[in-house]
């Protein structure tokens, strides 16, 4: 049995903070568990499974391993893709094509989205992120589709000819880095 002069006076209950009745001389431990101590909640914590310490702890000998095997070693794991030994799903199926390691993605921006600007604005890197056109860090690439009718200056990183003939009829020019010379082979 416990004190009840040890119990705090306030407990958790199922239904909600209760205080200790008065007067109370004896306590049981199936009363103290309905009625938890605001401050510790015994179903919080568990003790730990003591593996291997002998037959008594329900985990002795293996361990709760089993016998033998690869998962009752040390260090036994079994990796995610691993199919039990037969041929694995990424050397079964055909590989095709191939993937440029070196290729450059670009933001693609097209010429009529560019309509909204204001006659003689600069557009650049900045413009188009405060405008959100442009949300990610990268190169930028200018695209025909649509039409423009203010004269702008447009530098970005490449844009294709139809969309440099587009922004140059209607007043305006696109400044683009210098390209790589091309190499003759």
């Amino acid at each position: 049995m416990l004190e009840t002069s040890r119990l705090p006076t306030t407990y958790f209950h199922k239904e909600g903070v209760r205080q200790a009745p008065a007067g109370r001389s004896k306590s049981t431990v199936s009363d103290v568990r309905t009625m938890m101590p605001c401050a510790f909640d015994m179903s919080a914590t568990k003790d730990t499974k003591r593996r291997g310490k002998g037959a008594a702890t329900g985990l002795g000998g293996t361990a709760g391993k089993g016998h033998k095997g690869k998962k009752a070693r040390s260090g036994g794991k079994i990796p995610v893709w691993f199919e039990g030994g037969q041929m694995p799903i990424q050397r079964r199926l055909p590989k095709r094509g191939f993937v440029n390691p070196t290729r450059v993605e670009y933001h693609v921006v097209q010429v009529g989205r560019l309509a909204g600007a204001a006659a003689g604005t600069t557009i650049d890197r900045a413009w188009l992120k405060s405008t959100n056109l442009v949300r990610r860090p990268g190169p930028i690439k200018l695209l025909a589709g649509g039409e423009l009718k203010v004269a702008l200056t447009v530098k970005v990183d490449a844009a294709s000819a139809s969309a440099k003939k587009a922004v140059e009829a209607a007043g305006g020019k696109v400044e683009t880095p210098n390209p790589k010379a091309k190499i003759e082979r």
